[in-house]
């Protein structure tokens, strides 16, 4: 008696384990980092000329939200350049700037409402800019390290 085996299959192959994260979850942070340094240099440059020159600015006599806009452009300036090192750092991958950007982003969108009736295409575009960036760092999970 003769035994006839059959064609053998190999053993399945050992894959790394999976991290959870798609190709298009690594893009949207890509594209959030891409965005929020895009933000900080237009923050930076809002708050310069905020700084430097008042007339640049289109005033709103009887808004809720009166501010001096020499300090609103110190803000503008301090938070475009805590913004634009957190892009930097999201593009490191660094798990400090997934929270760091989650946290700016929710400034600027208050700060985009604050300024609503002031420039409100712009500040329209900028709150769903931030809305994309937030999500895009909340769906994201970081590799397990093995």
């Amino acid at each position: 008696m003769s035994t006839a085996t059959g064609p053998t299959v190999p053993p399945p192959a050992s894959r790394p384990p999976e991290s959870g994260n798609t190709a298009w979850v690594t893009g949207l942070v890509l594209f959030a980092a891409v965005v929020m340094m895009v933000n900080g240099v237009l923050e930076i440059f809002q708050g310069i000329m905020a700084i430097a020159d008042d007339d640049v600015f289109v005033s709103t006599p009887r808004y809720v939200f009166r501010l001096d806009l020499t300090s609103w452009g110190w803000i503008h300036l301090v938070l475009g350049v805590l913004v634009l090192l957190t892009g930097l750092g999201l593009l490191r991958a660094s798990a400090w700037a997934r929270y760091a950007g989650i946290f700016f982003a929710s400034l600027s969108m208050l700060g985009s409402f604050l300024s609503l009736p002031y420039y409100p295409l712009w500040s329209l575009v900028v709150l769903t800019l931030d809305v994309f960036v937030i999500w895009a760092l909340c769906v994201y999970r970081a590799d397990p390290l093995t």
